[in-house]
């Protein structure tokens, strides 16, 4: 919508009031105006990557059914929906100031997390392991930090525990500063070497996603995103 087409439908809305119907304030002030001018369009945008890798989370948590699932620092709207059929405890570096039945927030650092060796059965980063140590979010630079959490969320992970674990992929491994980086998929399997594939699920660039994806269809991708489900042998 252009300026003049915003002016043309306030008018059209002004004239519409009626000294029988003045139900609400209408000015054309400052104080009053709040004009949204990209919204007009065919098909409702969204965010693929955070639409589709979070819709994927939580169906692996209907079929696995912790008790409780330990989050770190994913989607806070991931964490809020599924605590309405799974207790979560929600950590982030900035914590979340959260009142949510079966959700519990608090306060942690990826790169030294409050929690036993082997302790946490079922277990989800998403989407954040790629701006460690960018410095993007208040945290100190270092351009080894992502494998330190990886370290971390590995430490933390009970034995035959699932991690649900999300970050871009693409055919070249790159950062993108400061805002993320991009992995490859040998690159990520290559630092959970340790631990078991349970399923890949991939959203292309063009949108598409796939569920139990074959990890060659990478090539050529940009900004894809990779949705891994592993599992730490006994």
């Amino acid at each position: 919508m252009d300026e003049l087409r915003f002016r043309d439908n306030y008018e059209l809305l002004k004239s519409q009031e009626t000294e029988r119907d003045l139900r609400f304030g209408l000015e054309w002030t400052a104080q009053d105006l709040y004009p949204c001018l990209n919204d007009d369009t065919a098909i409702t945008p969204f965010d693929a990557h955070y639409v589709y890798h979070t819709s994927w989370a939580a169906r692996v948590l209907r079929q696995t059914k912790p008790e409780v699932h330990y989050d770190i620092s994913s989607s806070i709207y991931f964490a809020t929906i599924v605590s309405a059929f799974i207790p979560i405890k929600f950590f982030d570096y900035r914590p979340a100031p959260l009142t949510i039945n079966n959700l519990e927030c608090g306060q942690a650092n990826i790169l030294s997390l409050p929690f036993e060796n082997d302790s946490i059965k079922s277990l989800s980063c998403m989407h954040v392991i790629e701006h460690i140590g960018l410095g993007r979010y208040g945290d100190t630079v270092d351009y080894q930090g992502d494998l330190k959490a990886i370290s971390e969320l590995k430490r933390v992970l009970a034995p035959n525990g699932i991690l649900l674990f999300v970050v871009p992929l693409g055919e070249t491994p790159k950062i993108r500063y400061n805002a993320h980086r991009i992995y490859s998929f040998d690159q990520i399997c290559n630092y959970f070497s340790d631990l078991s594939l349970v399923n890949f699920s991939l959203l292309l660039d063009n949108g598409r996603f796939l569920l139990n994806s074959d990890p060659q269809l990478l090539i050529n991708q940009s900004y894809a995103c990779g949705c891994f489900c592993f599992q730490k042998p006994y």
